[in-house]
């Protein structure tokens, strides 16, 4: 694979992990251990801002704060404006409600016929395997159940979704979610996987993982051989901006790869971190470059506590447009809403039909093509 240029998040390591060795820092069970979840963790990292302190304590309750050293390495402590910052640490903005926000945006609760497994498409199903991630994104979807025990998937739950998944022969496509699935163990994985593979009627196995910008660390060899004893196994990533690729990530991505694993990573569209053109596209770029196809680029779910980062869909369509002649067709990803109340995905496309007219051979469709030249195009009837 292509050789990174990029440094180690060891090599900025913050003070209080100064004298972590690089065996230690590559342990994802150390991270994990180490991960910063209260405002004294931060001291010799960064200074808090007055709005993040409030946020510390008005939202204990409502959504946990953690971040593992390594992402923690990645964040700029002179900006409080930070992509990586504002993913990880909390706001205020988060406390304020609106009435249009949902506890359970896209209903997976509701379209659950057994705890734990969402059967909404009707060849799709998401099997919730872990309430834990390495780090708690303020802008996450499911701030219902990631960090909070009582919704940990036991074991008895995801066999009971396995077996519905191998009762249900149009369900042809398994989706693992949590939280983060790699949150568990090699054997625990390696058992899931194992018991999907006896199901005939599947044809893609889909891990949803943010480990490789989280926690890059968990992509060990051992992780790798499990995967690709079961491969090929479709690895959705989730990689937000530019900044957070870094040498770790970069190993992890190009591990997956080794191993069999089909990337493809999910962009979530965020309010002041990744809602331009430009930095979309070096994102999308420096993805291409490591193996990795960008495949969505999400809208923001009307969840609880994330309206700020929400962007009108013009903005979406606008880096759609910009993106589309700019960058090869392999670098431009769908541009989807995830419709509230389980309406499922809607595919958003900028409009390059500019004018109709009639002819003797059938309608004359003008578009714009991504230099706002236009063009006719002969529709021909039938």
């Amino acid at each position: 694979m292509m050789a990174s240029h990029l440094p180690s998040s060891y090599s900025t390591r913050p003070e209080p992990f100064v004298d972590a060795t690089r065996e230690q820092w590559a342990s994802w069970h150390w991270q994990h251990q180490h991960r910063l979840r209260k405002p004294s963790d931060f001291e010799g990292i960064l200074e808090l801002t007055d709005d993040e302190r409030a946020a510390f304590v008005g939202g204990a309750q409502r959504f946990r704060v953690a971040l593992t050293p390594h992402y923690a390495a990645l964040i700029d402590p002179r900006n409080p404006d930070c992509p990586i910052r504002r993913q990880a640490l909390p706001r205020t903005e988060e406390l304020r409600q609106f009435p249009f926000e949902l506890h359970d945006p896209l209903a997976e609760e509701t379209h659950m016929p057994v705890p734990g497994l969402t059967h909404r498409y009707p060849d799709r199903a998401l099997l919730y395997v872990s309430h834990h991630c390495p780090v708690y994104c303020r802008h996450c979807t499911r701030k219902r159940k990631v960090s909070n025990p009582s919704t940990a998937a036991s074991k008895g739950q995801i066999e009971a979704g396995i077996r519905y998944i191998a009762k249900t022969p149009q369900v042809r496509d398994v989706i693992l979610s949590g939280g983060d699935p790699l949150t568990l163990s090699d054997e625990r994985i390696d058992e899931i996987l194992a018991s999907l593979r006896t199901i005939s009627h599947l044809d893609v196995i889909r891990l949803g993982t943010r480990n490789p910008v989280t926690l890059p660390q968990r992509i060990t060899d051992g992780l790798c051989d499990v995967l690709q004893r079961h491969g090929p196994i479709y690895v959705n990533t989730h990689f937000n901006h530019p900044a957070e690729f870094c040498a770790d990530a970069v190993q992890a991505v190009e591990k997956l790869i080794d191993a069999g694993c089909v990337l493809g990573n999910q962009m979530v569209l965020l309010r002041g971190i990744n809602d331009d053109p430009q930095t979309v596209m070096t994102l999308n770029r420096r993805l291409l470059r490591h193996g990795c196809r960008p495949y969505y680029m999400l809208q923001c779910d009307m969840a609880q506590g994330i309206t700020h980062f929400r962007t009108p869909l013009k903005v979406g369509l606008e880096i759609m447009d910009h993106l589309r002649g700019n960058i090869g067709g392999v670098g431009v990803p769908d541009f989807v809403v995830d419709l509230p109340g389980g309406g499922g995905k809607v595919e958003l496309v900028p409009d390059y039909v500019v004018g109709r007219e009639r002819s003797e051979f059938g309608e004359v469709i003008r578009f714009r093509n991504f230099q706002g030249e236009e063009y006719a195009f002969v529709d021909v009837s039938e």
